[in-house]
């Protein structure tokens, strides 16, 4: 049974429209959501969990109708998006003080555990803590309530490496037992080639791929070559740069064979991102 199942989501703004949003997530794994700023991935997951409204479609969490049981079905999640910047005058303990009270299951040794890993005071007021600190924060809020389900807007967003590489450890370990699943959001892929399992990718609220990360990679290609070789392969290729040696580009595995000749290399997850954005630019630009 899917940990999370996403179908059909629809959010439709003046001038953004989440159209037709549909992945699952299983238990024990990691999913990376990728996309560019504005693409919708903040509004996909605000959706997931009633934060915004949905036009339409359905969301379930461990087999139950998320809008049904919103609020049993919100004690197993754990949620992030953001800091708590908000609450800039005032202590960690007083915040965590209400935020306890939503949580049947909260772990107040758990709690105190993450404190500790994360070298956070809770005399300090928000003000007083550094950017990466208020997500660790807000982190350790998400971590305290055994939740079954994570679900984190950009959680290594201005961390240090160190600190981005020692919160990958904490995820991986957070899934061990093969009962919790995480779900984050973020625009370092290389994060994500790290820890994730799963890749999730919406370009202009639609989702362009979701599947298993090295089921992904291993899609594509990185193809370089003249501009005389461009012009046998420039329809098939997801999308292509011209410089000064010729071209590189995007193309599906399974067209390689077809063309000798050419350089190629296995992408990365910032390859395949940067030109299906390439090909979604190139598709709205108005034709003379």
């Amino acid at each position: 049974m899917s940990i999370l199942t996403v179908k059909g989501l629809h959010k439709r703004y003046p001038e953004f429209h989440l159209e037709d949003v549909s992945f699952s997530l299983e238990p024990g794994y990691i999913m990376g959501f990728i996309g560019a700023n504005g693409a919708g991935k903040t509004t996909t997951l605000k959706s997931i969990v009633n934060l915004i409204q949905k036009d339409s479609g359905t969301v379930s969490v461990m087999g139950k109708d998320f809008t049904q049981n919103e609020m049993s079905l919100k004690q197993e999640i754990g949620l992030m998006f953001g800091g708590v910047d908000y609450y800039a005058k005032t202590k960690i303990n007083t915040i965590t003080d209400v935020v306890r009270r939503f949580y049947g299951h909260w772990d107040d040794a758990l709690y105190r555990g993450y404190l500790k890993r994360f070298s956070l005071s809770e005399e300090k007021k928000v003000e007083e803590l550094s950017s990466g600190m208020r997500i660790k924060y807000s982190l350790t809020l998400a971590l305290s309530h055994h939740a079954r389900l994570l679900i984190l807007d950009e959680p290594t967003s201005g961390l240090d490496p160190v600190a981005r590489d020692d919160l990958l450890e904490l995820f991986q370990e957070l899934i061990e037992d093969g009962e919790r699943s995480i779900l984050f959001s973020t625009h370092i892929t290389s994060d994500l080639e790290k820890c994730a399992d799963y890749i999730t990718y919406i370009e202009n609220g639609r989702i362009i791929e979701s599947r298993a990360k090295d089921d992904l990679i291993a899609a594509y290609r990185l193809v370089k070559g003249t501009q005389d070789q461009l012009a046998a392969v420039e329809g098939r290729l997801v999308a292509y740069k011209v410089n000064a040696f010729g071209f590189t580009g995007l193309i599906d595995a399974a067209d390689i064979q077809k063309h000798n000749g050419l350089t190629v290399e296995t992408p990365t997850l910032e390859d395949i991102m940067i030109y299906h954005a390439k090909k979604e630019a190139d598709n709205e630009k108005p034709t003379v």
